[in-house]
């Protein structure tokens, strides 16, 4: 399957997903298709001067993804020569309908379902910090907005006086060059002049991408199109009876071992998990794909 730069485009795939019931979670039945997951894990040697930052620019990843992925690298200060995974493999999140755009605040990331048939693009983003999270649900874009305003709510401005009410389209708006709102209207998906703040919780609720990402999704993107925002820690695959888990999860999670045990028996797939390897994939959680297939079986 093929990855291209900046936008990873990504070929039909299956998963079967668990999805969280907490209350920052969109709760729906877990589906099954065939095809496993998307995308491909790479190596990459860093070089002198580089951080995991920059290697993540590069690689349209965010700050989030490549830390996760190399647990025990100094972020800023990597040793040069040091192999790094690459994290460029997916489980995409379910899509209930298209075209539509997914976003996953466990992940980071969003992605975006074309027509049946079409590839799926995925850009990694930065979302709301605590306090300001941003919102989960089903929402529809209604406004497409070249070089937009930024009109500076009150909570900001009680904590940052010395910004004007509103400001102009330029290299000191945090908003970029496009942004799509939605029917939520404090909601934005929009650009940044913060790179550093993709893959982090960074925004005040909206949804940042990198310049280069929302260019792409504001061309592909139209008014009316639906837009879940879900929180989905864990994902599973499945292909040809082989069983693969992506865990993001964090402190305030509450999906454990037991919960995926539990789905997979309900749909008869336990006997094809080897234990030993979900409990050390839910540990690491490095944040992609991890098989986890029982491998005995002759």
């Amino acid at each position: 399957m093929s990855l291209v730069c900046r936008a990873t485009t990504v070929a039909a795939f299956g998963l079967l997903t668990v999805m969280v019931p907490a209350a920052r979670a969109v709760v729906a039945v877990p589906s099954i298709y065939e095809g496993g997951f998307v995308g491909e894990l790479r190596l990459y040697k860093v070089r002198h001067g580089e951080s995991l930052i920059e290697i993540a620019r590069k690689f349209d990843l965010g700050y989030n993804g490549i830390r996760d992925a190399n647990r025990g690298v100094d972020p800023i200060l990597p040793k040069p020569g040091t192999v790094v995974t690459i994290p460029s493999a997916w489980i995409p999140p379910t899509a209930w309908e298209r075209p539509c755009i997914v976003v996953n605040l466990a992940e980071l990331r969003l992605f975006y379902f074309p027509h049946r048939g079409d590839g799926i693009i995925t850009f990694p983003i930065g979302i709301g910090d605590e306090g300001t999270d941003t919102p989960v649900g089903r929402f529809v874009i209604t406004e497409k907005i070249v070089n937009p305003y930024w009109h500076v709510p009150e909570s900001i401005r009680r904590k940052r006086p010395q910004l004007p009410a509103v400001v102009a389209p330029g290299a000191r708006n945090p908003l970029g060059r496009h942004a799509l709102r939605l029917s939520r209207p404090d909601i934005l998906i929009h650009g940044t002049n913060r790179p550093w703040g993709i893959g982090r919780r960074s925004s005040h609720g909206c949804l940042r991408l990198y310049s280069e990402d929302i260019a792409n999704l504001f061309e592909m993107a139209q008014k009316g199109m639906p837009v879940w925002v879900i929180n989905q820690p864990v994902k599973i695959g499945a292909k040809g009876g082989r069983i693969f888990v992506e865990f993001h999860c964090q402190s305030s999670d509450t999906v454990g071992v037991g919960d995926i045990l539990q789905l997979m028996a309900d749909r008869g797939m336990l006997h094809l998990i080897d234990m030993g390897k979900l409990v050390r994939a839910y540990y690491e959680n490095k944040g992609y794909p991890v098989e986890i297939t029982w491998n005995e079986r002759k």
